[in-house]
Formats: structure tokens, C-alpha cells, sequence
């Protein structure tokens, strides 16, 4: 996932002094060992080939490089069902086509501003939306999800962007908390024509140049997602570019959506990361990042084939790394498969 900081998600800037108030709550301002809080720099690219690519982006971002980071896999030895999960309540994602989102090349992506009277509910807290962008591969090797299953990467994945709206004013003073942000994640493969999909793709040639803008007329948000909204991964993790904060609680969805493949080689081949003037034109493509290590965390899943994979040794985060990537007052807290039920099988993907 890619954060979204002041109006553009991957213009990402360097504050001079973080302002961010860490008061007493538990849930506080990551910050690195400078004691600033590093919301971003100034470029980078997915390309562990380049210069300023992934292997690279801990040198400038400690985040990067430490724990609870995303992307995952979801493998069988990770995954717990969890009965306590409820299937998500969306509100107010179905915006008028009166209404306009505002479509941007960033350089890094393609991303959707949304309005802040779209809402997730049957969370800890109540998350506002503020943006949805894509990951993807190339036209040669269509396989640009961040997370996988089983080892088995997607065409594309969506993810929509909310912060924690009960205890922060906006996504600037959500980013770097603990428990400031929650993402849905939508894995996309290789099907019949979406039509839903269609009302962003078919805008991607007003928007081929970095820094270019179209409007967007407003539908239904939720058509973008599966219909089946009680089955889904749930972890914590990070973002997933710099300054790669571990401040996301994930939600995957099972089920991928689908896309035709006129659509996806729209997505790999129209866009570009430099701008119209630019003598060197660079294709936008590959921009997502590796899978990362998981650490002792396990996923928690809504879906319930098979039995516990084994009693539940839940590890809830209460704070999380810090910025040299070593583990900060993290409470362990076991509980057992009793609300669940026991099985030595595993669950299926």
C-alpha cells in the first residue's frame, strides 16, 4: 500500500519538525532515532535495480527495513480462524455521478481522492476513506500483487486507504500511529470485462503524464470489491512504501475480482512515471513491492474451512518497531483455541 501524505500520496516530503502530538495515549508517533518523525523523502522507485530502489529504501527509511512489514504471504502455518470477525459495513460508498473523484498520476501510481463520507465499520474504530491507487506487474509478466497466496501472485491489487477518524482529524496525524490506518486490499485477476473497473481504466489516457489530473464521475465504491465481503485476511502491518510505517491493520479479501486482459494491458502499458516534456519517458510499471518477513505474528482469517490449525498463540501488538528495526514493548498474550475450535488440521486457502 502506498500512504497518502498532505494531498498526494507518493509526493512524499521531509517535515522540518513533527508537530504530531504523542501525549499520553499508547498509541504514538513512530519515530525514528532522531526523534523526528520522517513522513517521507523525496524519491524512490520499486526497482531493487536502481539506484533508488527497494533494497535501498532503508538507508533513508528505517521503517523499511524492520518488522511488521508488508507485504505478505498468506501460507497455512500463518493463518487462524477467528470467529470474532465481522463481515466489513461499508457507508456511503455510493457516490453520486453528480459527484467527481479526482483522478492524479503521482509517478508512482494511479490514485483516486475519495470523499470523507465513505466509512468502514465493524473495525476496533471507525476508518474514513481518503484514497484507492493500484499495484501492478508488466506486460510481459502480469504478476504485480504486493501480497500472495501461497506463494501465488495476482495480475493487480487495489488497495483503498482509510484512517482512524475516531481519534485522528485527518490522514496526516493518522499516518504514524499505531493504529492510525486500515486498508482493503482487492487482488485482481485475469477474467471476463468489469464494467466497474472500466469508470477508472477508461480515464487512464487523461492521465498518462506524471502530475496529470482527470475527474472521475462518481459510483458505487463497493463494486470495485468482491461480492463476498465476510472472507478476507486480517493482520497488522505497514505500508508498503517509504516511509513503510507499521501502522496498517490489513484487511486482503479471499476472493479476487477480475478483470478482462485488454483492461490489464491498459493498466501495465498507459501510463508513465516522467511527465509530457520528459526527453527520457519511463514506463509506470512493476511499481509493487516484494513480499517481506513476517515475524511472530499469525493472520487472522473470517473463513472457516477445516478446523484451528492449532491452539491460538495470538500476538497482539501493542506497540509497534522501532525505527532500527528492533521490537519495542511488544506484549505477547496467549489465548487458546476454546472460542474457536480445535482441530489439527489446517485451514484452507
Amino acid at each position: 500500500m502506498a500512504l497518502e501524505i498532505f494531498s498526494n500520496i507518493f509526493s512524499f516530503r521531509l517535515l522540518e519538525q513533527s508537530s504530531v502530538s504523542t501525549e499520553s495515549s499508547p498509541h504514538t508517533a513512530i519515530r525514528s532515532s532522531t526523534s523526528r518523525v520522517v513522513h517521507a523523502g523525496a524519491l524512490f522507485r520499486f526497482s531493487g535495480d536502481c539506484p533508488d530502489g527497494e533494497k535501498t529504501w532503508p538507508k533513508k527509511y528505517p521503517f523499511c527495513g524492520g518488522v511488521f512489514q508488508s507485504p505478505i504471504d498468506f501460507h497455512n502455518d500463518i493463518l487462524q480462524y477467528d470467529t470474532t470477525l465481522l463481515p466489513l459495513e461499508l457507508v456511503g460508498y455510493n457516490v453520486s455521478s453528480t459527484d467527481h473523484f479526482m483522478l492524479t498520476n503521482n509517478g508512482h501510481s494511479v490514485r483516486m481522492s475519495l470523499f470523507p463520507t465513505m466509512h468502514i465499520r465493524n473495525l476496533p474504530f471507525q476508518y474514513t476513506a481518503t484514497q484507492l491507487h493500484l499495484h501492478w506487474g508488466n506486460r510481459n509478466k502480469p504478476e504485480g500483487s504486493e501480497h500472495t497466496v501461497s506463494g501465488r501472485h495476482f495480475a493487480a491489487e487495489l488497495h483503498i486507504v482509510h484512517y482512524n477518524s475516531d481519534k485522528y482529524p485527518d490522514v496526516t496525524a493518522a499516518i504514524d500511529k499505531s493504529d492510525g490506518l486500515a486498508v482493503l486490499a482487492i487482488l485482481i485477476e485475469i477474467g471476463p470485462f468489469n464494467p466497474s473497473y472500466e469508470k477508472i481504466f477508461s480515464h487512464f489516457q487523461n492521465v498518462k503524464y506524471k502530475d496529470q489530473v482527470a475527474l472521475v464521475p462518481g459510483f458505487d465504491i463497493q463494486e470495485l470489491l468482491p461480492d463476498q465481503l465476510d472472507e478476507y485476511y486480517r493482520y497488522e502491518g505497514s505500508l508498503t512504501t517509504p516511509p513503510c510505517y507499521p501502522s496498517v491493520l490489513w484487511t486482503v479479501f479471499r476472493h479476487p475480482v477480475k478483470v478482462s486482459q485488454e483492461q490489464l494491458l491498459a493498466l501495465e502499458t498507459a501510463l508513465y512515471c516522467t511527465q509530457p516534456n520528459d526527453p527520457t519517458p519511463l514506463e509506470m510499471v512493476n511499481n509493487f513491492r516484494h513480499i517481506q518477513e513476517f515475524d511472530e505474528r499469525l493472520v487472522s482469517v473470517s473463513f472457516h474451512q477445516g478446523n484451528c490449525t492449532k491452539p491460538l498463540e495470538s500476538w497482539h501488538i501493542q506497540s509497534i518497531a522501532s525505527a532500527d528495526g528492533s521490537k519495542s514493548n511488544t506484549k505477547h498474550l496467549q489465548t487458546d483455541c476454546r472460542n474457536l475450535k480445535q482441530s489439527s488440521q489446517r485451514v484452507s486457502l
